[in-house]
């Protein structure tokens, strides 16, 4: 199936909203538990991607009113990270999930990255050590592994697990 991929917009912020409180209800989705998922959450992520980086979605088929993907990044405050791309979040409906949806929209923003944004040479994320498969598909698109950062995860179990840093590289990069 083909996807429609757009820019969001401001308006969009309420569809975002709620398509993070559906993902974040699957153990392992997102980083965050659903009451963790708040309107100023949402607002901030969105205002800083349209300030200073990227924030694409992808509308429900058959419902405009439904967001089935979102993905976004920003850069860094300070001036030494000007070059990097960072925060990034990916949301993918459930029931979209393993349809392609999400390479889609992440083939999109790094298709968009390397061939109008070359002022980004870094673009980086974040995955918990547990989620293999999202760490075998990062690194099938281009990012590498750049280390660990041990015990960073506490599980509702009480267990710990590293989070995986993990950067991708723009080959279109020019300096100013």
């Amino acid at each position: 199936m083909n996807y429609i991929i757009k820019n969001a917009t401001a308006s969009d912020e309420t569809l975002i909203l709620n398509l993070y409180k559906t993902v974040a209800r699957i153990s392992g989705g997102i980083a965050r538990i659903e009451s963790e998922i708040t309107e100023s959450y949402i607002k901030n992520n969105l205002e800083k991607s349209l300030k200073s980086g990227v924030c694409l979605v992808i509308s429900h088929p058959e419902n405009t009113q439904e967001l089935i993907a979102e993905i976004h990044c920003s850069k860094l405050e300070p001036q030494i990270f000007k070059h990097t791309f960072s925060d990034l979040t990916i949301a993918v409906h459930p029931d979209f999930q393993g349809k392609g949806v999400g390479k889609a929209i992440f083939m999109y923003l790094l298709n968009y990255i390397e061939n109008t944004r070359h002022d980004i040479l870094r673009v980086e994320l974040i995955a918990r050590e547990s989620n293999q498969k999202a760490i075998e598909f990062y690194q099938k698109i281009g990012f590498k592994i750049e280390g660990r950062f041990e015990n960073r995860i506490s599980n509702p179990d009480g267990t710990f697990e590293a989070d995986i840093p993990m950067a991708w590289m723009n080959q279109n990069f020019k300096t100013q």
